[in-house]
């Protein structure tokens, strides 16, 4: 596991207030909201999340952190605009979908360390409930889709790129369209069968990795949803010997590290040996070995 780094810290954070110009439902209670920053769309790699609250009010007081789901450029090829996506579920959500266009957010981020871009044939990225929400630009910087960050984080770094999804129901299934057009092989399941296979998503990575244990390929997963999901995902990628990385979702109140409200247990030097780790500076992103579930 890589060791805490400055960069994860908040010293080179932007915060922006900026209008709402979009907030979409794009599932049922899923929304889609997209406000322009600049310096954050530049900045920022994939994986990593930006705290949000509502501009000028104190109700709720503090921010919720999102993960960046997408970075939309103008016709100069700029990053100008990012796109979040989140569950309408508590205060805040609630109040953000109800919010109209021009309502004014306040963002500071890029916060986290994001995932790792190392070289491998093929990238599958796992996700359930809202754990799509990182995957994105993940998937678009692996197949050399689109550059994040500074000059020298590298793309194009995986030539194949899957996504396998699931939820309780397809009407839960938020933002397919944008997996499909990005060109990922997407592989869809519900609980009740609404729509994809009728099967969990750690057993259809399972069958998967199985597939591909003859190919000859490099192999990397990277998953982010509910906590027992991905701790079944992480011991199919034990079983197989293959690389994986979480993207851990425990409630944030700061942000940057201060209040120690998303610590995670995390394996040091040994397998008995372990540490609380702050999700929001030393992660959210971990090696999955290193959890301890």
């Amino acid at each position: 596991m890589s060791k805490l780094h400055a960069d994860y810290y908040a010293d080179a954070m932007h915060q922006i207030n900026a209008p709402l110009e979009r907030n979409d439902q794009i599932g049922e209670g899923t929304y889609l909201i997209r406000v322009a920053a600049e310096p954050l769309a530049k900045a920022l790699v994939p994986g990593q999340f930006v705290m949000v609250r509502l501009a000028g009010t104190n109700a709720p007081l503090i921010g919720r952190a999102l993960a960046v789901y997408d970075v939309v450029c103008d016709d100069s090829g700029t990053p100008v605009w990012i796109d979040l996506v989140y569950l309408k579920k508590g205060t805040f959500t609630t109040a953000l979908a109800e919010s109209p266009l021009g309502t004014q957010v306040t963002l500071w981020g890029p916060l986290g360390n994001g995932f790792a871009n190392r070289r491998c044939d093929r990238l599958i990225m796992v996700s359930g409930g809202i754990g799509q929400t990182p995957m994105l630009l993940l998937g678009k910087e692996a197949m050399g889709l689109q550059d994040f960050g500074d000059e020298t984080r590298e793309n194009g770094w995986a030539p194949a790129v899957e996504f396998i999804y699931g939820a309780r129901r397809a009407s839960l299934l938020a933002g397919v369209n944008d997996f499909e057009k990005a060109g990922f092989q997407v592989t869809l399941c519900t609980d009740d069968g609404s729509q994809g296979q009728q099967r969990l998503v750690p057993d259809v990575l399972r069958d998967r990795l199985a597939e591909l244990a003859d190919s000859g390929e490099s192999i990397r997963v990277v998953t982010c949803g509910p906590e027992i999901m991905m701790e079944k995902v992480a011991e199919a990628c034990l079983a197989a010997d293959i690389d994986c990385q979480v993207s851990m979702e425990t409630p944030m109140a700061c942000g940057i590290g201060i209040c120690f409200s998303c610590v995670a247990q995390v394996r040091q030097d040994g397998p008995d040996e372990w540490d609380y780790k702050r999700t929001c500076v030393e992660g959210p992103i971990f090696d999955a070995d290193q959890i301890c579930w």
